[in-house]
């Protein structure tokens, strides 16, 4: 039996002239769109810098930003460097799962806190982060992602996050309450495929008890969600859980057909759930923090921290 989530600690918030370091852990990512990426953020009075190895292309899997050794050394570089505020992912992908344990994690957790930004296939970082170093962490858009660089809702609450958190604090969802009820808990969640991929993994939460589940994905059809949330509950990691935020099913099938799913394996748990919270993979996608307290109200459909996610 895992035991109940605590809140971690929150790393402070940006201020203008910060150090902004760009890491690919994942998958490859165009110049042109880290480049339009780097102009957002110094439109942002940001200072990004681009670590060595996030344009390169692995030699034989041209899915991997890279190799495993060098991703690694690329986060864990820009993580130790203590002229570095942030570390935000230029994009998600696949790759995480194969770079997450060449990191020295003592070594990490020596440099202290600092803001890390990504989504996605970076929910295994999200999960390492918070198991090794105790450290609240920001699921919001990528650096170089198409849906940051060309939509000004998702840079706006991005910016607000990290500079002025407190204006931050509640997010309403556009959709509607499927289990009614209010809850309290430490967020936790990420993308739907990698929570079930990584069980069992060394990083890993071991389990949603008495917190709440941030969770979305992309591109998976409706019986594939529910083998993935089947995975989940019958692992045990959804026991106990408090509340439920779902966020964007982009390119999952017809709406009816993925809620239909998450209305079958979920309202059983008895817990509120509320769906359309505008995180995940969608356009304007809203930027959430694992880690932090919150309140899930599912008739009023809110999801408010009670603290700001940074300090």
């Amino acid at each position: 039996m895992s035991e109940h989530l605590r809140p971690l600690r929150r790393p402070s918030r940006l201020a203008p002239g910060a150090r902004v370091a760009i890491v690919a852990p994942s998958g490859p990512v165009p110049e042109e769109r880290v480049q339009a990426g780097l102009d957002v953020l110094r439109g942002w009075d940001l200072d990004p810098v681009v670590a060595p190895h996030v344009l390169d292309r692995h030699g034989e899997f041209d899915y991997l930003a890279g190799s495993d050794a060098d991703r690694a050394a690329d986060l864990q570089r820009a993580w130790c460097d203590p002229s570095v505020a942030a570390v935000m992912c230029a994009r998600g992908g696949y790759g995480a799962q194969r770079m997450v344990d060449l990191l020295d994690w003592e070594a990490m957790r020596t440099a202290g806190p600092k803001v890390f930004v990504g989504f996605s296939d970076v929910t295994t970082l999200h999960q390492a982060f918070a198991t090794r170093l105790g450290l609240v962490t920001l699921y919001g858009p990528a650096a170089a992602g198409v849906d940051f660089i060309k939509n000004g809702r998702a840079q706006e609450h991005l910016r607000t996050t990290l500079f002025a958190p407190e204006d931050a604090r509640t997010i309403a969802s556009a959709g509607a309450t499927v289990v009614p009820g209010r809850a309290r808990g430490v967020t936790v969640g990420g993308c739907l495929a990698l929570l079930a991929s990584d069980l069992g993994t060394p990083h890993a939460h071991p389990g949603a008890r008495g917190g709440l589940l941030l969770v979305e994905d992309v591109g998976e059809r409706p019986y594939r969600i529910d083998r993935m949330l089947t995975q989940l509950l019958r692992s045990g990691w959804l026991d106990g859980v408090g509340g439920i935020a779902l966020g964007s099913w982009e390119e999952c099938g017809p709406y009816d057909g993925v809620r239909a799913v998450l209305t079958d394996r979920l309202a059983g748990l008895g817990i509120p759930v509320v769906e359309e919270f505008g995180f995940g993979h969608c356009a304007g996608a809203l930027t959430v923090p694992f880690g932090v307290t919150a309140e899930l109200d599912a008739d009023a459909r809110t999801l408010t921290l009670d603290q700001p996610a940074l300090r």
